[in-house]
This record gives C-alpha cells, sequence and structure tokens, in this order.
C-alpha cells in the first residue's frame, strides 16, 4: 500500500497538501488514506485535507495545491504579486505578508485562514471586473503553479483598500517603476473596473509618474463616475480627478 502514497510524494513533492478528493481521484480510497494517517505517512491538517507527515508547507505551495488539486481560483494579487515580479521598494522586516484574493462566492475555507504559515495572510474577496479573469497568469514558482494578478491588475488591486490613503505613498514608490505596463490590458482593466475610485487613482498616479504609455489610454472610454472622492480627509485636492489626497504624494517630486 505504501507504494501508491509514494509514487503521488515523488510526484507533488513534499512540501504540499494533499486533498482527500483528489486523493481518491488518484485511485487512493478514503480508507487507505485514514490508514496512512494511521501508519504515519500522513498527517491530518484539516477534514479532507493532508500534508506528509514531518513536512512544512508553504503558503504558495498550499495555494497551488489548493487550485490544481481542487480547482479553485485563488489569487495571490496586490503588493505580493508586484513582489514577486521585483516591484518592490523595501524589504520586509519579519515575516512577509501575502496578499490573496477570491470572489465573494468562493471564499476560503476557515482552515486555510487560521493555519500558521510561512507568510502572514491578507485575505480579501473581491470583485472588481466583472470577468474576474481579466489581468490574471500562471506562473512557475519554486516548481509550483500560481494563478497571479498581472502587475496591470496588481496596482489596481493596491488601489482598492480601504485603508488606501495610509499607504498612498508607498503604492506610488511602486507605480514609478512600472514602466512597462501593457496599454492594452490597461485600458480593459480600467473600462472594466466598477471603482471610480481605482480608476481615477490609477490615472492620476500613472500621470504623476509621467509614464509613456499612458499616452495610449483612451480616457474617454474609461467611466470616471462624478461626485468628489476623499482618498484622505485632510489633503490636497486634484481637480482633473476630483479627489482630494494625501498631501505627501501631491507634493512629492
Amino acid at each position: 500500500m505504501a507504494t501508491k502514497i509514494k509514487q503521488i510524494i515523488d510526484t507533488k513533492g513534499i512540501d504540499t497538501l494533499l486533498f482527500s478528493s483528489w486523493l481518491s481521484a488518484e485511485g487512493i480510497s478514503r480508507a487507505e488514506q485514514a490508514a496512512y494517517v494511521q501508519s504515519g505517512w500522513l498527517e491530518k491538517v484539516a477534514h479532507g485535507v493532508y500534508k506528509v507527515a514531518g513536512a512544512d508547507v508553504s503558503l504558495f505551495s498550499a495555494i497551488s495545491a489548493y487550485n490544481t488539486q481542487l480547482g479553485k481560483q485563488c489569487i495571490i494579487g496586490a503588493e505580493t504579486a508586484l513582489e514577486i515580479r521585483g516591484y518592490s521598494h523595501y524589504v520586509p522586516m519579519g515575516k512577509p505578508l501575502a496578499f490573496i484574493f477570491t470572489e465573494a462566492h468562493a471564499k476560503l475555507p476557515n482552515w486555510f485562514l487560521t493555519t500558521e504559515w510561512d507568510r502572514t495572510l491578507r485575505y480579501h474577496t473581491i470583485s472588481l471586473w466583472a470577468n474576474n479573469s481579466l489581468g490574471l497568469e500562471l506562473r512557475e514558482e519554486d516548481g509550483r503553479t500560481l494563478l497571479i494578478s498581472s502587475p496591470e491588475r496588481a496596482i489596481m488591486e493596491c488601489l482598492n483598500r480601504s485603508y488606501v490613503a495610509q499607504t498612498l505613498m508607498d503604492t506610488y514608490y511602486i507605480m514609478e517603476m512600472l514602466t512597462t505596463l501593457r496599454p492594452k490590458l490597461v485600458q480593459q482593466l480600467l473600462e472594466q473596473c466598477s471603482s471610480v475610485k481605482v480608476k481615477r487613482l490609477f490615472l492620476y498616479l500613472a500621470e504623476k509618474a509621467n509614464h509613456s504609455w499612458l499616452k495610449a489610454i483612451d480616457t474617454n472610454n474609461v467611466n470616471l463616475g462624478s461626485g468628489r472622492r476623499m482618498i484622505s480627509p485632510i489633503g490636497k485636492f486634484v481637480s482633473k480627478y476630483n479627489i482630494t489626497i494625501p498631501t505627501e504624494v501631491y507634493n512629492y517630486v
């Protein structure tokens, strides 16, 4: 019997999650799974979720297994997606953060959120785009297939958070690095984005950074809404985009 699980481990690696339904599809019955736990091959993580006994499973490895074995769409986004691609202006102290997203109807299970991972989890549901696959890319990291927001999408995810006023300067530093964004994808994301705040902030920061790709964006096809948006209760008013932003960002040269 050990041959079956050994073949799985040799294929998937020891640092992965193994989901019961997937193991069953691979020919390892529920009874056999229980026997592997009893014999010390596997440890139970949660109901229907296992790992190789004694193995440390990283968050990224867990997300990869969750997506590929269960057909889910858990997204690594915002600053974490940008960090993976080298767009980070500082090295975080201590355990790094991981911003991950799912659609509201596909929330992560509680065990996933309460497990102690190698990164501090920041989990959000997202509904910025009706087509939630827009701007997503598959990427190989340490032998794992991950679903990651493109830089074009990730920077908009950064701007969508409720505490964006406190992080806007950091986000602008990242925006300055984004010199090679793809105008066609930016256009699609802006046109389909449901947040007026995100669209106005994105265009303001891109203009402030003087990115050449911005010239290819047709803002006439982007609904920027009406009314003033208070990104910061105390700050500077930008009449072109009808937003009030932190003075620190406004004055930065």
